[in-house]
């Protein structure tokens, strides 16, 4: 069966996606995006001439400091802390198991978050903080900033025939990192300030991420957060599918244990590679598989918006679903484990 993965994956690379992301010069008509991008669950990148007109990116409204403190001023916001930049991740706990980690969420004034996103950059901090709430935490949490963006984008909503579900937005540090994963939703995703760096694996290939299932954990705070994090599983246990592979490990010795246990993703053909720059959007399909790193500006952060429009779940998903039932080829380390447990053949 791992060939016949291969060969899937080979084909459709070579029938569909290309060996290169496409860039637009300018937005796409309804028509185009559809039928080129959205039909064929195809990426795409949209110069920033799509964007030039929002008064957050042609008047640099949220490059400026003293602009967001005085908009979105004593607001409560919700940040996320990690003591790596990792939130909604695999990590390990302290006796080497590995668990899937959420964020400590903590609500705090928005200029107070700032600050925190801004110092926390700092390799030497303990935590790290990331405005990463998702669930149009937009329109909830940062109304005050709406009329520096289009509400939608209006190509996509009509090629789509729907308003965005949810609009979210995203300030980190250059230590903020988000793991593989895929969401159920057509993505238009505009950064603002900074730049992001993304990792796509189209749905085809999700067997090159080694999804399992790990226990959740969730950090919680210290008192005061700079004194740092504790992870803790949560009681009674629950486990949540997630991509095991990481990308960018901290250490050789790291990286060495990743391309050993994950050779599906090391050895396979190479993630499309993309920078979305100040301006810019990404159109993310639905369920394609992406990671996401980020470079800050002058100011020591990314900021960015997106849009997530209801996916059609149709024949594509069910596709996506059938491939999901086929078995998984081992890791090194699940090998061993069944080695040691199988009882020993006769000589």
């Amino acid at each position: 069966m791992e060939q016949e993965l291969k060969s899937l994956w080979s084909e459709t690379r070579e029938l569909s996606l290309g060996s290169s992301i496409d860039r637009l010069d300018s937005a796409p008509s309804p028509l185009h995006f559809l039928r080129d991008y959205v039909s064929a669950n195809k990426p795409c990148i949209i110069s920033s001439s799509a964007t030039r007109h929002w008064p957050a990116i042609s008047n640099a409204l949220w490059s400026n400091d003293a602009y967001l403190r005085h908009t979105v001023a004593s607001t409560t916001v919700s940040v996320h802390l990690t003591p790596h930049g990792r939130a909604d991740s695999v990590v390990p706990l302290p006796n080497k198991s590995l668990c899937f980690a959420s964020a400590c969420v903590r609500p705090m004034p928005f200029s107070d978050a700032l600050d925190l996103i801004t110092s926390s950059g700092s390799p030497t901090s303990p935590v790290v903080a990331y405005a990463q709430q998702q669930n149009n935490c937009f329109h909830e949490e940062y109304s005050a900033l709406a009329s520096d963006v289009d509400p939608h984008i209006p190509w996509a909503t009509e090629a789509l025939g729907c308003l965005p579900e949810a609009v979210n937005l995203w300030i980190g540090n250059g230590r903020s990192e988000t793991s593989f994963h895929k969401d159920h939703y057509e993505n238009i995703y505009a950064v603002i300030t900074g730049e992001k760096h993304f990792l796509l694996l189209p749905p085809t290939e999700l067997h090159r991420l080694y999804v399992r299932p790990y226990p959740a954990a969730s950090y919680s705070s210290l008192s005061p957060i700079t004194d740092g994090l504790r992870l803790e599983l949560e009681q009674p246990e629950r486990l949540v599918p997630w991509c095991s592979v990481d990308p960018y490990p901290p250490t050789n010795e790291a990286m060495d244990e990743q391309m050993s246990a994950f050779p599906l993703y090391f050895q396979g053909p190479k993630p499309f590679q993309c920078t979305i720059k100040a301006g810019e959007i990404l159109y993310l399909p639905s369920m394609w598989f992406h990671h996401v790193s980020q470079t800050p500006d002058h100011n020591g952060r990314t900021i960015a918006v997106n849009y997530w429009y209801d996916m059609q779940f149709d024949i594509k998903y069910a596709y996506f679903n059938f491939l999901c039932s086929i078995e998984y080829p081992p890791t090194s380390e699940e090998m061993k484990n069944h080695d040691a447990h199988s009882p020993a053949s006769d000589p």
